[in-house]
């Protein structure tokens, strides 16, 4: 069984590593198609970010909003 570690002599990826995996992806998917698949993953990952701001801004705005406190109740002496 192979790791990438094991692939990558301690995890350094050189210029040679970088144009074989770019020419092996452009045989897999052909020079047409790899547009389509980075405009597809530039969505993917604008709509994961807006996901988490309105998840983040939510979180913010509830912990923001106003709550009004209840006034503190004062222990009353009994009146003589």
């Amino acid at each position: 069984m192979t790791t990438l570690a094991m692939l990558l002599p301690m995890g350094v990826i050189g210029p040679t590593q970088i144009v074989l995996i770019v020419v092996l992806i452009v045989v897999l998917f052909g020079g047409k198609k790899i547009p389509e698949l980075m405009r597809g993953m530039g969505r993917g990952v604008k709509e994961f970010k807006d996901a988490v701001n309105k998840d983040y801004s939510e979180d913010i705005t509830a912990t923001n909003e106003t709550v009004k406190p209840e006034p503190k109740k004062e222990d009353e002496a009994p009146k003589a």
